[in-house]
């Protein structure tokens, strides 16, 4: 049983990492199933809940500006797998690209996700991402 709870982490950690590689690829197709279609949750860009059909929104607007993710760097804080339920918390800190040649920006968020096992495979079915503190913490 603790083996498979190991397997279980390592595998969404990596969907983690791979979620983050769709938005640097801009593949919003990969992206996009990434999340179950039942999925509601509270991103950085919105103020109020989304849908699946809005977690694309962000991505998109990014393109639209000529703003590209350059490199991200994730700091695993917790996970929690309780069957086919896990729960993430990691900071991440994220540089931007553009839209000038030499233009880029950096930020490091907390990031939220409930991953849940459905049919063999884990999709994100919630989550909340906010800035961090004073601290960076």
């Amino acid at each position: 049983m603790a083996q498979d709870s190991a397997k279980d982490e390592t595998q969404v950690w990596n969907l983690e990492k791979e979620y983050w590689e769709y938005v640097k690829a801009n593949d919003l197709e990969k992206y996009r199933a990434l999340w179950h279609d039942d999925f509601v949750g509270w991103p950085l860009f919105s103020s109020a809940p989304v849908r699946k059909n809005q977690v694309t929104d962000w991505i998109a607007a990014n393109m639209s500006k000529g703003v590209k993710l350059q490199s991200f760097s994730i700091e695993q804080l917790a996970i929690q797998i309780v069957r086919d339920v896990a729960i993430v918390h990691y900071r991440i800190k994220i540089v931007w690209a553009g839209p000038g040649p030499s233009e880029s920006n950096a930020e490091v968020l907390r990031a939220t996700h409930t991953w849940i096992r459905t049919h063999g495979a884990w999709q994100i079915i919630g989550g909340m991402a906010a800035p961090v503190n004073a601290e960076g913490k």
